[in-house]
């Protein structure tokens, strides 16, 4: 039998950038033409999301942000390197970045012989675009892994090449941000690609909301899967290795609640009490309120990626695990709150 590391981290992209900039995406978000006038003015926004802007347009605020991902980043960090594992299998989404309108499966296992990335522009390491990255793959265990799903019931797609993009940045940045110190990274790795951005994956390119121009309701796309059907991807996908000759880690890359995604909000700052439901439930073990999970909620609360931790839920379903450790990092102007969590095998 084999053993099984279950973690979570975020994959958020400005912690990549400098802390001036980690409130760009609300800035942009100050930009829609549709924004009711007073939300534009931070004296009337709610008091904490006022306290975190101060005056200095969150950096200040930016440098603790950065700092507390940091600290959940590197205690992660630590318990891979000690669990020494065979592979890590990362759960992530693609935001138009290899699957475009040619074909958008709706979870895909990335059975390739090595993945190649680099540093985003302006990057917080003054890494140039030149400088490379090369992470070992594990095609026989993604083999293995997408025969026993299809032998499950589970009609997983599989790649043995990228298509547009090398490495999508919901797993180039999971590895960047585990090796944010920089002394390597020589894990193997298998790419679980889950559409998390379902009727807005194409309409909307998987990014922010287009204001100049938004996609009508006939342009939306059909929608992601179902949190039921993910957590029980998930699941399977822990049974299936739990059997292997595998040590594994199962990572989910995700932030949770995203500003841009929630209009109910007007766009300006996540649903962190929908965020904070689901995260009581996942440090309580009670992982049917996840599978019973509206894909109706996850829209509404602009929670699109929390489907890449379904997976991760129905794992520790599978294993019957609750978390060792769980972290909440919630914020007010930097786009999205983010969860750490971290589910080792018994001694």
């Amino acid at each position: 039998m084999s053993e099984i590391l279950v973690a979570g981290i975020t994959h958020y992209p400005p912690l990549a950038g400098r802390d001036e900039m980690m409130s760009w995406i609300l800035k942009r978000m100050l930009q829609n033409p549709k924004l009711p006038e007073k939300f534009r003015h931070a004296e009337n926004w709610p008091d904490a999301m006022r306290a975190e802007w101060s005056t200095d347009e969150g950096a200040g605020a930016a440098r603790t942000h950065r700092e507390r991902l940091l600290k959940a980043l590197r205690k992660t960090r630590a318990q891979i390197d000690a669990f020494r594992p065979d592979l890590v299998v990362v759960w992530g989404d693609d935001q138009y970045e290899n699957f475009r309108e040619d074909i958008v499966p709706p979870y895909c296992i990335y059975a390739h012989e090595s993945f190649e990335f680099s540093s985003p522009a302006h990057n917080v390491w003054n890494e140039a675009a030149e400088k490379k990255f090369s992470v070992p793959g594990n095609v026989k265990a993604a083999k293995y892994l997408a025969s026993g799903l299809i032998d499950a019931g589970f009609d997983a797609a599989y790649s043995y090449k990228p298509l547009h993009h090398p490495l999508g940045h919901a797993f180039a940045n999971a590895i960047l941000y585990l090796d944010y110190d920089r002394k390597g990274f020589a894990f193997p790795i298998i790419p679980f690609s889950i559409n998390c951005y379902g009727r807005k994956v194409i309409a909307q390119r998987g990014g922010l909301p287009m204001f100049e121009n938004p996609p009508s309701t006939e342009q939306l796309d059909p929608p992601a899967p179902t949190p039921r059907r993910l957590f029980d991807l998930g699941a399977a996908t822990a049974r299936i290795f739990a059997e292997s000759p595998w040590r594994v880690v199962l990572l989910a890359s995700s932030g949770w609640s995203h500003a841009f995604l929630t209009e109910k909000n007007h766009f300006l700052y996540p649903d962190t009490p929908a965020d904070w439901k689901l995260f009581e439930a996942l440090r309580s073990g009670n992982y049917d309120a996840w599978r019973n999970y509206p894909a109706s909620a996850v829209e509404e609360s602009g929670q699109q990626e929390i489907l890449n931790w379904m997976c991760l839920a129905g794992a520790l379903a599978q294993l019957n695990r609750k978390p060792a450790e769980t972290e909440f990092i919630d914020t007010w102007i930097f786009n999205s709150s983010k969860c750490f969590l971290m589910a080792p095998p018994a001694n």
